[in-house]
């Protein structure tokens, strides 16, 4: 049996310029971080030829073209294994929340497959191979940004470059940045589950339409990490959470609504300092930076279900093999 851990990731500038139409137009960047909530994938061989798939159903199958699930179908033919497994997903948070969360699936399956057929990769191999199966194999009108964060784990800079290739630059946060991060960063639930999809095949259509806007958004990235990198984390994030969050409202319909601007409002007026809805917008996670002392007052102001989380340093990688 094997087992891999996977983590999500929340992601703080430069989103939406990770997406093809943008980055070949010249190069997207992205700041993002891994988190310590994951995706669970375990795989067993099974006592017959056929396959067991458990996520949200479970399926049963005499051969891989029998499945449903469309990820899970595509990674098991990448890998060469077609029949006689067995394989479950157990995740922390649920689906369509913004923590990318089927990038974060499919690099875990990924890393559990090619651990299967003794075929170990490297981080970048597995983040790879999870984009070709999902935007080039599968055409889900998704960028490159979630499977380099979780296939890497911890905070980092990532480049888009126009050949499709992408370069990683890890944030090198101090011992004082982390305990900064725990502390003043904050997560709501706004209780909306949604499909990122129709969001992001929007934004790819009027990518030409926006070149100055994402530009701007791409730039906020980097001088995010230099400025991370030089002075350290202090309330500057706060204010490009900010920031981003206006730029993104703008790209297409259907990133914000009058709910999610209502209690964004709220956070802002009972002392949060800036934030951003998390992944491609409509709904999911609320990322908020505040001080200590004006959490309280957040807390009550918003209503919303609370997310305890810490930047994870580890990427998906292999936690049990028997």
């Amino acid at each position: 049996m094997i087992i891999t851990k996977t983590p999500f990731r929340i992601s703080f500038a430069g989103g939406g310029t990770d997406l093809k139409a943008y980055y070949e137009t010249g190069y997207g960047a992205v700041i993002s971080a891994a988190i310590n909530k994951y995706v669970y994938i375990t795989i067993n061989k099974r006592f017959d030829d056929t396959i067991r798939l458990s996520y949200s159903t479970t399926e049963i199958v005499d051969s891989v073209d029998e499945l449903k699930h469309d990820i899970a179908k595509t990674c098991l033919k990448m890998a060469g294994i077609e029949k006689g497994v067995e394989i479950t997903s157990i995740a922390d948070i649920p689906a369509g929340t913004g923590l990318g969360s089927s990038s974060s699936f499919t690099v875990g399956l990924l890393n559990a497959l090619y651990t299967y057929i003794g075929d170990r990769k490297s981080d970048y191999e597995l983040a790879d191979l999870a984009c070709k199966v999902e935007i080039e194999m599968l055409k889900h009108p998704i960028g490159k940004q979630d499977q380099f964060a979780a296939a890497y784990g911890g905070m980092n800079y990532f480049r888009f470059n126009a050949d499709g290739s992408v370069d990683r630059n890890k944030v090198i946060l101090t011992d004082k940045d982390k305990l900064n991060m725990d502390r003043k960063l904050m997560m709501f639930y706004t209780g909306i589950t949604r499909s990122a999809d129709n969001i992001l095949k929007k934004q790819t259509d009027d990518t030409k339409n926006k070149l100055v806007l994402l530009n701007e958004m791409r730039n906020q990235a980097g001088d995010l990490y230099r400025h991370i990198s030089s002075v350290g984390f202090d309330k500057e994030f706060g204010l490009t959470l900010h920031n981003g969050w206006l730029k993104k409202r703008e790209l297409t319909s259907g990133i914000s609504n009058s709910a999610i601007d209502e209690v964004y409002s709220k956070a802002l007026a009972a002392g949060a300092l800036g934030g951003k809805i998390l992944g491609a917008g409509g709904g999911g996670f609320l990322l908020l930076y505040c001080d200590e002392e004006k959490q309280e007052a957040v807390r009550a102001a918003v209503g919303l279900r609370e997310l305890n989380f810490r930047i994870s340093r580890l990427g998906s990688r292999v936690v049990y093999f028997a």
